[in-house]
């Protein structure tokens, strides 16, 4: 494991130039090249997973500079509890609960919990689910109406954990709910996964779906199924181990459908270019299932191989003469269809490397995050 505690350094010093950068704003993707930040002001939906990647280096570090920042984080986070995007189980659980999970942050522990509310005030109870709401960070296509499967992971881990800490049972019961109906909403028979939903806001019934990301409505965005993977395997973990089936057959999917190389496509059905991202996900996402489904052998394996592709290819210095800033993770892909950054460092990528690593090098438990 070595070459690891060498991978999690790098990334560690690439924090440290990402925080000097990023005073006035969150980190949202990098010119991978120069290293140079594009930041968000108010944090996006991204901003929570700088905050998570300092809480893990706190973790494995035990240094308190890091906590620290991490609070910070929480702290300038905090006034978008009430957003109306479903994007804030995002914010608030990497950007908070992370921080409280893994470091009993008081001030993370009460950011989370705000977060935690104001999404659960969102819950449309006719309908079952927590909508993406009018400023979802998407281009278009949101609303009350709409739903996508990013909106599960994150959101029902954290309301699971606000149930627990505040004796709110109902606000698991919305955790579950919401997590149901993505299942219906998002999961194909075979497996793939749609990112996106239109719905009755009345009944909650399906009108039909569609991508807000991927190549066409009918294709499997990475990103799509690696959030299922996760959100899926964090419902059976917090909520209810009734949501595992549909965990493993999604990974399932992600499995049969990986190239050979271990890195995913920024779509299945557009096999070019690549996304380390997605890959970084569906690795912790992996690791978790691993545990939650201790038969499956197999996950663990094929986990720490897409980790280690990612560390090898991904993560500069990449070989010999490679001069670009250290810890960079290359060949993110945001947003093909819009262009924006199709191959360039996203911070939520850093975060869930950053996160496999630490699982695999033993100082995080895979389910408790």
């Amino acid at each position: 494991m070595r070459r690891f505690d060498d991978a999690v350094a790098r990334m560690l010093s690439r924090a440290e130039i990402t925080e000097r950068a990023a005073t006035q704003g969150f980190p949202h993707f990098a010119d991978q090249n120069t290293g140079e930040w594009t930041l968000s002001p108010d944090g996006n939906w991204t901003g929570g997973f700088w905050g998570g990647l300092l809480a893990l280096g706190a973790a494995t570090t035990g240094e308190s500079r890091y906590a620290e920042l991490a609070g910070d984080i929480a702290r300038r986070l905090t006034v978008r509890a009430s957003s109306e995007t479903a994007f804030r189980g995002f914010l608030f659980f990497y950007g908070a609960g992370v921080a409280y999970l893994t470091g009993k942050s008081a001030p993370a522990r009460e950011s989370a919990l705000a977060g935690a509310r104001g999404l659960a005030a969102s819950f449309n109870h006719d309908a079952g689910v927590i909508p993406l709401g009018v400023e979802a960070e998407e281009a278009d296509a949101v609303g009350q109406g709409a739903a996508n499967i990013d909106a599960v992971p994150g959101t029902v881990p954290l309301l699971a954990w606000a149930a627990a800490e505040l004796h709110q049972p109902e606000l698991t019961e919305i955790a579950r709910r919401h997590a149901e109906r993505h299942i219906e909403y998002c999961v194909r028979t075979d497996g793939s996964v749609c990112q996106s939903a239109a719905f009755d806001e009345g009944s909650g019934a399906l009108v039909r779906r569609y991508t807000h990301k991927g190549l066409d409505d009918d294709s499997t965005w990475a990103r799509a199924q690696a959030w299922a993977m996760l959100g899926f395997g964090q419902a059976a973990r917090w909520v209810s181990p009734d949501f595992l089936d549909t965990a493993l057959t999604v990974a399932d999917w992600w499995l049969e459908h990986l190239p050979e190389d271990h890195i995913a496509p920024w779509d299945f059905d557009a096999k070019a270019p690549q996304d380390t991202s997605a890959t970084a996900i569906a690795a912790a996402s992996l690791l978790k299932l691993s545990v939650l489904a201790p038969d499956r052998t197999h996950y663990r394996e094929r986990a720490l191989a897409m980790v280690d592709a990612l560390v090898t290819r991904f993560l500069t210095p990449v070989g010999e003469g490679d001069t670009r800033p250290a810890g960079i993770l290359t060949g993110g892909c945001f947003d093909y269809r819009r262009d924006l950054a199709t191959d360039n460092e996203l911070v939520w990528g850093d975060y869930f490397l950053m996160e496999s690593l630490l699982v695999l090098r033993g100082v995080i438990e895979a389910t408790a995050l």
